[in-house]
């Protein structure tokens, strides 16, 4: 009788077994990763068609790039105007609603025979890519198990870092080969597939709590999180400002054929890669040291370009450099706002979200500016002054690694 009840102790004292995440979970994550991969793709397909959607559409580069600035200003408002209007709407109903907006999209761009059209088809990808950077992100802990968060999280933010890279050249190549059209095509092809697996895949996630306005300054209290918003809007500024024109750069200043920029381009992605595993290494070790080394590289090569750029050599190198920062970039400047305010990333994800996006809208707004007044190396220049300025600002001020100084609601 007493071996019976030590023995039942003993049950009793065992720690719970740890549940782990079913395929059919881990599939779920996959569709929503390769979700996100789509539409930060189709976001970034027209920097590398610029040159043949300005002559097909009968208008200058410099707004051919409103096809990346207005997605961006919609997307700015879209990302707290969708995660509020949502309320407690079941969220795989709101991932495959935006997942339609980008089918819907690629339609409209694919058989628009003017630039307003096409314009229009792009600013309704906004209200998806808005939507599923403030929600999307989140849905990890909601699919898996809590032990399994952040690998799922990780999962989910792969494909937008592999969307980021791999958009511009996915697009230049398939313009190369079949027109920039088809790209467009192939984007929207995609998405029903996404759409599909997303349906089938994906189960019901309900939630019990609403965002409201009243919480969306959460973020903005933090000191820290101030500072990597305004990193944030330097480095996307400079960004976007450069790498939207690089393709007219590459052909007009740097005399590269088509399938040339085709190969730089994906050369780049490539190094967007590496750069994003190293981004990863390095935020590990300093997140303050990685921005600014981010800021530092991404805007010494940028600015170089129109001196050493001229030839397939130095470009080839330059977008090399320049590859390895952009793929720093996401991650060093997440990373930072977790850090800073890690309980404020749902309820002020949205806040982030907006100012990212607003960045790169402004961005390809400032360099498009740029281009048509002064020239396509202008572009190169501008965005270079921008990401220095963002190391110089992390330099100066930050004094730790973004280390929380408080606890701030969150919204699940």
């Amino acid at each position: 009788m007493q071996n019976n009840t030590t023995q039942a102790v003993v049950r009793d004292d065992a720690p719970l077994p740890i549940p782990k995440p079913t395929r059919s979970a881990w599939l779920a994550v996959l569709s929503v990763a390769v979700g996100s991969f789509a539409l930060v793709t189709t976001e970034f397909l027209p920097v590398g068609l610029l040159p043949s959607i300005a002559a097909e559409l009968g208008v200058t580069e410099g707004v051919a790039g409103m096809l990346v600035t207005v997605p961006g200003l919609v997307a700015a408002f879209a990302a707290i105007l969708v995660t509020i209007g949502v309320g407690k709407t079941d969220r795989r109903y709101v991932i495959w609603g935006l997942t339609a907006t980008l089918i819907l999209s690629n339609l409209i761009v694919f058989m628009s025979p003017t630039f307003p059209l096409v314009l229009a088809g792009r600013a309704l990808l906004g209200i998806g890519v808005g939507g599923f950077w403030a929600i999307g992100g989140a849905l990890g802990n909601r699919l898996v198990p809590a032990a399994n968060a952040a690998r799922a999280t990780s999962i989910i933010f792969a494909g937008i870092s592999l969307g980021t890279v791999a958009g511009v050249p996915a697009g230049a190549m398939i313009g190369e080969l079949v027109g920039w059209r088809m790209a467009f095509f192939a984007a929207g092809s995609l998405s029903v597939l996404v759409l599909a697996a997303q349906v089938w895949l994906m189960p019901s996630l309900p939630t019990t709590q609403a965002l409201t306005f009243a919480q969306l300054p959460a973020l903005l209290r933090v000191q820290k999180a101030r500072l990597g918003m305004l990193a944030t809007l330097l480095v996307f500024i400079g960004q976007f400002a450069a790498y939207t024109y690089v393709t007219p750069f590459l052909s007009q200043t740097a005399g590269l054929s088509a399938k040339a920029i085709s190969a730089l381009l994906l050369i780049y992605g490539a190094a967007g890669f590496v750069g994003n595993l190293i981004g990863g290494w390095a935020v590990a070790k300093s997140v303050k040291n990685s921005l600014i080394a981010t800021g530092v590289i991404m805007g010494l090569s940028a600015a170089a370009m129109p001196l050493f750029g001229t030839g397939a050599v130095g470009a080839t190198v330059l977008i090399v450099i320049w590859g390895l920062a952009f793929g720093m970039m996401p991650i060093s400047v997440q990373t930072w706002m977790f850090k800073a305010a890690p309980d404020a990333m749902e309820s002020g994800g949205a806040v982030f979200v907006s100012t990212a996006q607003i960045s790169l809208a402004s961005g390809a707004l400032v360099g498009g500016v740029s281009v048509d007044h002064l020239g396509v190396s202008s572009a190169m220049v501008v965005g270079g002054l921008f990401g220095l300025a963002m190391a110089a600002v992390i330099a100066a001020w930050a004094r730790d690694d973004g280390k929380p100084v408080g606890k701030l609601h969150a919204v699940h």
